[in-house]
């Protein structure tokens, strides 16, 4: 016997309700709940989708994907309830429940939102978090060199999708194999094979995004205009992204892979300062070699630190011809034959994000995060060498710090010869992006001391970078640029992080918001605002 969507809300508030542990549902949960069940064609199983505070599983649901720890202190504010659908339908009847009941609406694919933004709000509550992480199927057509992804599924799941149907296909995409791809080609997303290839955001061929009323949009429904803004416009603003049609590119069946690690005492001044003015200008753009810089100890009686370089590189091709290119563009890293490993693609994004060796490729099929624990991260971009006297001075300030980590990822490329302004991402044409982290592994550290660290490091770094403006890469959420007010941000208020994330796309990417959420329904703290009222009128 078929249960009706009544009998179903009904059954499922008296399990609530007999729970030992559990309080009766707030009015929201029980409005919420009746809308769903109200607008679905099929029951939902609300035990094993819905979670509130009193639920068991709550925290472990709201931790599950969460990346940044600093988000899920007691003191932060936590959603009245998490809904994990699991089908595209119940995305579309979230919002449209969402929408009539007047309830804050947040969305998670990875939780890799660096301040949170995707489960924590901190400007509006009360609010609720419609987590993906239920969604993630992976599609992939070697015939066709395209897959259709789902918004919870994470990258590692895609690169081990592609690998498994073909090794000499791949994806341009992120480093860090737990990114969820809703949320991680909304801000574009680059990778290893960047140079190449360009970012995620310029290989995706469509879209279904379920918008302000509720409706599945394609490429050719939504319009080029909200095609172009989903593609590197940031994640949450314009509605929720449920798949994206990508476009596999061809990847040698042999691809190399190194490190190699230089100390201050090694001249890693002098190499550093080299590997800028060739990194992205004279190295083949099948070769992508990125810096890690860390403070490490040399004596463990003395506590004496110093400062080490690591290049790591990731080469689209075997060891001999990767040697060839090293010696033409880049000898001064004396790279050796021993330090190279040739190995698959699929390995050699696993080796990138810091598998150890040996590790089998399934793990990617798990989707968990490598690492977790308590940041706060910066990042700027590079047009110009940053002369040594400047190297110095940032070593001095690293060695202040307990655990501190920068990365520098040279551009060039395919990169410098597409337009600022083919997508909302404008970073194109610069030597480098550099991104500034620093960590700390237990709740009761005193944050606001490292928070205070990274802040001036970043002031330290100005006369070295893009300025007017000073760029930011949107993926690295950084909420000291700025913050919305509510439903109220004015347009001069968000320009403060606006224009440093989006440039002059910025502009194209409010007159589209208008257009598409002129209510601002899809709303957080650095989301795209629309033209107030009054403007519309005047314009």
């Amino acid at each position: 016997m078929m249960l009706s969507n009544s009998s179903v809300f009904s059954l499922f508030l008296l399990i609530l309700l007999s729970s030992s542990s559990a309080k009766p549902p707030s009015s929201k949960q029980n409005s919420f709940i009746q809308c769903l069940s109200y607008h679905s064609k099929a029951s939902i199983p609300f035990s094993s989708t819905f979670f509130t505070p009193n639920s068991s599983a709550f925290t472990t649901v709201l931790n599950s994907t969460a990346q940044n720890l600093r988000y899920l202190i007691p003191s932060k504010p936590k959603p009245e309830f998490i809904f994990t659908p699991t089908h595209d339908s119940q995305v579309q009847n979230a919002v449209i429940c969402s929408k009539q009941l007047g309830i804050h609406l947040r969305v998670r694919s990875g939780g890799h939102d660096y301040e949170g933004l995707s489960y924590v709000s901190q400007i509006e509550t009360p609010f609720i978090v419609v987590d993906l992480a239920k969604l993630r199927s992976v599609n992939v057509d070697i015939q066709a060199s395209s897959a259709w992804i789902q918004a919870g599924a994470t990258i590692g799941e895609v690169y081990y999708r592609i690998a498994e149907k073909s090794r000499t296909h791949g994806f341009p995409a992120g480093l860090c194999t737990s990114l969820g791809v809703g949320g991680h080609i909304t801000g574009g997303a680059y990778g290893t094979m960047m140079r190449k290839y360009g970012l995620a955001a310029d290989n995706v061929l469509d879209a279904r995004i379920v918008d302000v009323n509720g409706r599945i949009l394609d490429r050719k429904i939504m319009g080029k205009d909200l095609f172009w803004a989903i593609r590197g416009g940031g994640g949450a603003s314009f509605g929720v992204i449920l798949w994206w049609k990508i476009k596999l590119v061809p990847v040698p069946s042999t691809v190399t892979v190194f490190t190699v690690a230089k100390t201050l005492e090694q001249g890693a001044t002098k190499l550093l300062h080299r590997w800028q003015q060739v990194a992205a200008t004279k190295l083949d753009k099948d070769l992508n070699i990125r810096v890690m810089i860390q403070p490490t100890v040399v004596d463990t009686k003395s506590g004496k630190r110093t400062v080490t370089t690591l290049y790591q590189g990731q080469f689209l091709g075997g060891v001999k011809r990767l040697l060839n290119v090293m010696q033409t563009g880049f000898p001064e890293l004396n790279l050796t034959r021993k330090d190279c490993t040739q190995t698959s693609w699929l390995k050699s994004v696993m080796y990138i994000a810091g598998y150890a060796t040996g590790t089998p490729p399934k793990v990617l099929l798990q989707g968990k995060p490598t690492f977790k624990n308590y940041f706060k991260s910066k990042s700027d971009f590079v047009n110009d060498p940053i002369p040594e006297t400047g190297l110095e001075g940032l070593w001095k300030r690293l060695l202040e710090e307990t655990t501190p980590l920068i990365i520098w990822n040279p551009y060039g490329g395919v990169m410098s010869k597409i337009s600022e302004s083919a997508l909302p991402f404008p970073h194109r044409k610069v030597l480098f992006k550099i991104q500034y982290l620093t960590t700390w592994q237990a709740a009761n550290e005193n944050e606001a001391k490292h928070i205070n660290w990274i802040r001036k490091l970043y002031n330290y770094m100005a006369p070295y970078v893009t300025k007017s403006p000073r760029q930011a890469y949107v993926n690295y959420r950084d909420l000291d640029l700025g913050i919305n007010k509510k439903k109220n941000t004015s347009i001069a208020e968000a320009s403060a992080w606006g224009k440093r994330y989006f440039k002059d796309n910025f502009d194209r990417l409010i007159k589209i918001k208008t257009k598409v959420d002129p209510h601002n329904f899809f709303r957080h703290e650095q989301s795209i605002p629309p033209l107030a009222l009054q403007a519309r009128t005047r314009n």
